[in-house]
């Protein structure tokens, strides 16, 4: 299990069990219950977890992704910049065919921040090689400030924003959180 927390590369250490589901953020804890059980992983689904910033779409994902490690599945964080400087790099680098097979067999995915900028051409293209390796043989969550509605146009082009939806939204769960920022609260908490 250390290994496989290592691997996951987990911006935060989270766990399940420290859920906070006193303040009113959207969260069901039946929901994140079936979700903790790692079943939709099993069943390669995927999560959308969408909401204004700061109000936890990161440690919810780091959460789930931690406890899919203790339950022996391969997990990898990486937010989208990131991700997408990181596939530049590596077709630079001529290692793009080793990346997206990695890629492609991590059984949970998790890319956080998608949407914070309009998409490239480049980025578009990746985005779609990736989700379309992952569909249907592996599990792929996503955190995003945009509601899924405005995702489209985001990616910018019709045709492949078509494309990376119709694999992600058909078994995906969802979770669109609300409310203020996290971070500010805390930070009044401790003052």
């Amino acid at each position: 299990m250390k290994q496989l927390l290592q691997g996951a590369k987990l911006k935060i250490h989270a766990c399940v069990e420290d859920i906070d589901y006193k303040k009113p953020r959207g969260i069901d804890r039946s929901v994140m219950m079936s979700l903790s059980s790692c079943d939709w992983i099993k069943k390669h689904h995927n999560l959308i977890i969408t909401g204004p910033t700061g109000v936890g779409k990161t440690f919810l994902v780091c959460a789930l992704a931690h406890k899919a490690c203790r339950e022996g599945y391969r997990a990898f964080y990486i937010r989208a910049p990131k991700f997408y400087y990181h596939l530049a790099l590596a077709k630079a680098d001529g290692s793009y065919g080793k990346v997206m097979t990695k890629l492609g067999k991590t059984h949970l995915l998790v890319l956080d921040d998608l949407g914070l900028a309009p998409m490239t051409d480049s980025e578009r293209r990746d985005l779609l090689e990736v989700i379309e390796e992952r569909d249907g043989h592996t599990s792929t969550i996503l955190t995003s400030q945009l509601p899924v509605e405005n995702w489209h146009e985001n990616i910018g082009d019709p045709t492949i924003a078509d494309a990376i939806l119709d694999r992600l939204i058909h078994n995906a769960h969802r979770i669109n959180l609300k409310g203020g920022s996290m971070r500010k609260k805390l930070k009044l908490d401790s003052n």
